[in-house]
């Protein structure tokens, strides 16, 4: 049986259970049991690299001792060993010198789970199916992506999957757009279930990772944050299963440390990031930037984050809609910093449709380097596939639709989809970056008073055909009778 099968059929179980309410609760189930069956096989691993290693989770409570002999506890039993001392017992875990950085993983994963079966008998059938899985095993590892689209697409339903989806072909591309390094640090600062953090991983992995000093640097090469449990659970576990032993992924808002208290040691080389858009920040939040950007848009706030954290010389890829490129006031004033503080050397405009089904709002990706001024801006439209009128659920943006943009990255020259503007031009316009193809024939709809009167002429040519179809009827009528 497939992975998404094992899932689909996990979540069937579920939803015969009377203490499960909704996709968001089914999910947030099954977040925390696959999140203990990978940290139980990793550890498997790690046992066998070294014959020192020291579970931070008390054996009883470890996946192997409870979950993994279908023949276990099952029923009431069951359930009161999950409630009452297991995550009692995870939430409070101590921390010793054993934990080695995993103890405090699991304690923050356990903070805000829950669990919400109220059968023992079905609890077990799940936690058989888990079972099924085997996650040292490669080809499972390989298709695990499956489990995270399933629960993306169910996440949709849940009505906040918009939050922290990313498609993957816009994930790889600004990865290798920004092209991380081994011994950069790479940052996510609202990594959701961790898709930019895997892509860089394996980006540097394929092109550094050689030996097992570069294995050390690579340990320590990505970090994220993420303020809501249910991601933030998912990647933490994404990265565990991409063989980051202590994934420095901190449950956080990272809007919510003063600009001010970033030092030098703090700031990073490579940003890669889809802040959420379109909502609010809590009250105070603000107050942590600078006057003249102060707003409770959460994409501006972002914005203003990654040009502070970033190095003299890092490189970044953010995705921002359409409102950001044409916004005034305190989003012109981000604008004007960017560009005098950063080299906005490209944006490429995804067309509508590219964050099917999650969200329509049109987006950009941007891409700058810090501590170079803005002489032009190069964009590239993405252009749809042909035959294609918009993205959509069943025909999503993929990955070798970029080539285009691969093509032209490194040799540079206006065409049908590329054209340049000239930091004068940006500032005649007040930073306002909606510049639209001029390679491209705005669509021109005619002379309203035109195709009004053509829609009349063709309302009574149709009239007139209605009531020569009726007199024809009518006169046949009349024959036969």
């Amino acid at each position: 049986m497939s992975i998404r099968n094992v899932v689909k059929s996990i979540q069937n179980i579920m939803r015969k259970d009377a203490g499960v309410d909704g996709d968001a609760q089914r999910i947030s189930q099954l977040v925390w049991m696959i999140f203990l069956k990978i940290f139980d096989d990793k550890e498997y691993e790690l046992e066998m690299i070294g014959d020192n290693y020291k579970s931070p989770i008390p054996d009883r409570l470890r996946w192997r001792n409870w979950a993994a002999n279908e023949e276990g506890i099952t029923g009431d039993e069951l359930l009161d060993f999950i409630n009452n001392d297991m995550f009692k017992s995870l939430k409070e875990l101590s921390i010793n010198e054993f934990s080695n950085g995993r103890g405090v993983i699991v304690k923050e994963v356990f903070a805000d789970s829950y669990n919400y079966m109220k059968s023992g008998t079905l609890l077990r059938q799940v936690i058989n199916k888990m079972n099924q899985i085997d996650f040292n095993k490669s080809e499972d590892r390989h298709i695990f992506n499956d489990i995270y689209e399933q629960i993306l697409r169910d996440l949709q339903s849940a009505g906040n999957a918009g939050e922290f989806y990313t498609p993957r072909a816009v994930t790889q591309f600004m990865t290798n757009m920004t092209n991380p390094r081994l011994g950069e640090k790479v940052l996510d600062p609202a990594c959701g279930t961790g898709g930019f953090l895997v892509c860089a991983l394996e980006s540097i992995r394929k092109q550094d990772v050689k030996n097992i000093e570069d294995r050390l640097i690579f340990q320590d090469s990505i970090v994220g944050f993420e303020k809501k449990s249910l991601p933030y659970m998912l990647s933490m576990t994404n990265l565990i299963l991409h063989n980051i032993d202590i994934p420095q992924i901190r449950h956080d808002n990272s809007l919510s440390r003063p600009i001010r208290s970033i030092t030098n040691k703090s700031r990073v080389d490579v940003v890669i990031t889809n802040p959420p858009f379109g909502g609010m920040e809590e009250d105070g939040i603000e107050s942590n930037f600078p006057v003249n950007f102060r707003t409770r848009e959460t994409a501006d706030l972002f914005l203003v984050l990654v040009m502070s954290i970033l190095k003299d010389g890092g490189r970044a890829g953010i995705v921002l809609p359409d409102g950001f490129l044409f916004g005034e006031g305190v989003k012109t004033r981000i604008k004007e910093k960017l560009l005098e503080e950063c080299n906005l050397h490209t944006i490429v405009r995804l067309p509508n449709g590219a964050f099917a089904p999650y969200t329509g709002i049109n987006t950009n990706l941007l891409f700058f380097t810090k501590g170079e001024l803005t002489k032009e801006i190069w964009y590239f439209e993405h252009p749809l596939p042909e035959g294609y009128k918009t993205y959509n659920k069943t025909k999503p943006i993929r990955i070798e639709e970029f080539d285009l943009e691969k093509a032209w990255w490194e040799d540079r020259k206006e065409n049908q989809y590329a054209w340049r503007v000239s930091i004068e031009e940006i500032k005649k316009r007040n930073y306002n970056l909606d510049i639209k193809n001029p390679h491209q024939a705005e669509n021109n709809i005619g002379d309203p008073k035109k195709l009004l009167a053509e829609h009349r002429q063709l309302l009574t040519e149709i009239a007139d055909v209605r009531t020569s179809l009726k007199n024809e009827l009518m006169d046949a009528l009349n024959r036969v009778m």
